[in-house]
């Protein structure tokens, strides 16, 4: 039988149009949903790291997640496109907004908007997400959360000193133990040196020169060998994906290798012009400037009581951003782990900045020299969460007052609204009611330590009964006898209803529940 013309449709075809329109649920790649766990040790780091930060004189700012496009800089990829290496949309007035590729650049621009109104040198510190318009991989993610602190306004090596020695309190305040970690230290002027020696000096040679920068920074994740590809023809990864290269001849990566690895201890042993190519003197000049700031450095921090096995010098550390025109660091995990496949894990580096005295400049037209420390909140944790230095087990759920009655539902919103006074987490049963089973389930899933019962009788008798979940648990799990059983405490008994609150706290405390 056809139906008229106009008529509903039929229950099949509904059920092919909503399986046909259904949204496919997918998270974008590069991107990750957290849960309570994560967020809370999240949050435990953050006030570690501020607890040192603010110690060392630091006061928080906060800045937003977008910024003008040309207010970030071009420090990322050198491309022609204002969106490459970042997120960007024009806004209704045709400029490009960014979302913000690290807390860096915003800051400059904050400095330079409120110059007049701030004591310099200005000490700041900020926490947030950073954004990343790049191909994510393992490990890598488009949106992380750094932790940075700056000095704006001085030039003295005190201040890159102090950047040093807080990153490294840092890193113990978190559960690293001395020796598991370094904060390792070297100078752009050292690494401009040797760029303008092997002839990459000047503007022209800008995008190279950065080309290999980046390189160079490869060094904690890849061999040699194909460091020595990026320098030179380029490099193609596992997936298939090819990186150009800065095509530098033998002989420039070969004194390029000797800088970076031969002398990667310290010593800064001069490259001399008989041992490679014909070197040009003035790069030498630069590279000894910046030789001597790593020294002012090193005697700060060791009069502080700082050893090598804390901070060092090694001219490997390049930081990849461009705006560098000083001391970098970097601070390198040295842990010996495995993931829980039982693969090594080297986690390599979980921090990094250094001077960037030309990045208020931009916006003021005068010198302003500034210093700063990035944490990759992110990466860190991850580490930490690793060696079992941070705890991501979620806290314990709230007290569950369950609804024998649906008549009755203002009684248990008291108790609840009750034991909230009482600065204890509880919540009313918001499902079904018809079937108590179904709620005790759903507080084992909330992970409650109890719940609170009350039917008909108990209100008679104004009494309450309270259900302790996590001592029943052990009891499912352990008792062995029915002598345990007499023995173990009572996972279910009656109070008064006007002794709601002290049951409450009793079952609390039995089990060590706190919530943060």
């Amino acid at each position: 039988m056809t139906g008229r013309a106009g008529s509903r449709p039929g229950p099949d075809s509904i059920m092919a149009t909503d399986k046909k329109s259904k949204l496919k649920a997918r998270l974008p790649r590069g991107l990750a949903d957290r849960g309570p766990g994560d967020i809370a040790a999240t949050q435990t780091m953050i006030e570690r790291i501020r607890a040192v930060y603010e110690l060392y004189g630091f006061e928080p700012v906060e800045t937003p997640a977008i910024e003008y496009t040309d207010a970030l800089g071009k420090f990322l990829p050198d491309q022609d496109r204002p969106n490459e290496g970042v997120f960007s949309f024009q806004d209704d007035d045709e400029q490009w907004l960014s979302l913000r590729y690290d807390l860096t650049a915003p800051l400059a621009r904050h400095v330079a908007e409120n110059f007049q109104h701030i004591a310099l040198p200005y000490r700041s510190y900020r926490f947030g997400w950073v954004f990343r318009n790049e191909k994510p991989g393992p490990g890598r993610f488009r949106q992380f959360m750094q932790f940075d602190a700056d000095t704006v306004g001085s030039a003295s090596p005190a201040a890159d000193a102090e950047i040093c020695m807080m990153a490294a309190d840092t890193m113990e305040a978190l559960g690293i133990p001395r020796g598991s970690y370094v904060v390792k230290v070297n100078n752009r002027k050292v690494l401009d040196g040797v760029m303008e020696a092997i002839g990459l000096g000047g503007d022209e040679n800008a995008g190279r020169r950065l080309t290999v920068l980046r390189a160079i920074d490869k060094q904690d994740k890849f061999e040699w060998s194909e460091v020595a590809k990026l320098l030179g023809p380029g490099r193609k990864d596992e997936s298939g994906d090819f990186t150009k290269g800065a095509e530098l001849n033998e002989d420039q990566i070969e004194v390029i290798r000797e800088f970076t690895v031969e002398y990667s201890d310290g010593s800064f042993t001069s490259i001399t012009p008989s041992t490679h190519m014909g070197l040009v003197e003035s790069g030498l000049e630069l590279k000894k400037a910046g030789q001597f700031e790593l020294l002012e450095i090193e005697a700060l921090v060791r009069k502080s009581g700082y050893g090598p096995d804390r901070i060092r010098i090694d001219p490997s550390v390049v930081r990849g951003l461009e705006y560098y025109t000083g001391p970098v660091f970097e601070v390198e995990l040295l842990l010996d782990t495995k993931d829980e496949k039982g693969r090594p894990v080297r986690f390599g580096s979980v921090g990094g900045g250094g001077r960037y005295d030309g990045l208020v400049s931009r916006f003021r037209g005068e010198p302003v020299p500034a210093t700063g420390f990035s944490i990759g909140v992110s990466r860190l944790q991850a580490a930490l969460q690793l060696i079992g230095k941070i705890d991501t087990t979620p806290a314990p759920g709230p007290v569950v007052v369950t609804v024998f009655d649906r008549n009755r539902l203002a009684d248990y919103q008291k108790m609840v609204a009750t034991l909230r006074a009482a600065k204890i987490r509880a919540e009313l049963y918001l499902g079904n009611p018809k079937n108590m089973g179904n709620q005790l389930k759903y507080a084992d899933r909330r992970k409650s330590p109890c719940v609170v019962i009350q039917g008909s009788d108990e209100k008679a008798a104004g009494q309450v009964q309270i259900k302790d979940l996590i001592e029943g648990a052990k009891a499912a799990a352990a008792i062995a006898s029915n002598q345990e059983w007499r023995e173990s405490r009572p996972a279910q008994f009656a109070v008064a209803e006007d002794k709601l609150v002290d049951a409450v706290r009793e079952v609390l405390a039995r089990h060590d529940v706190t919530w943060g």
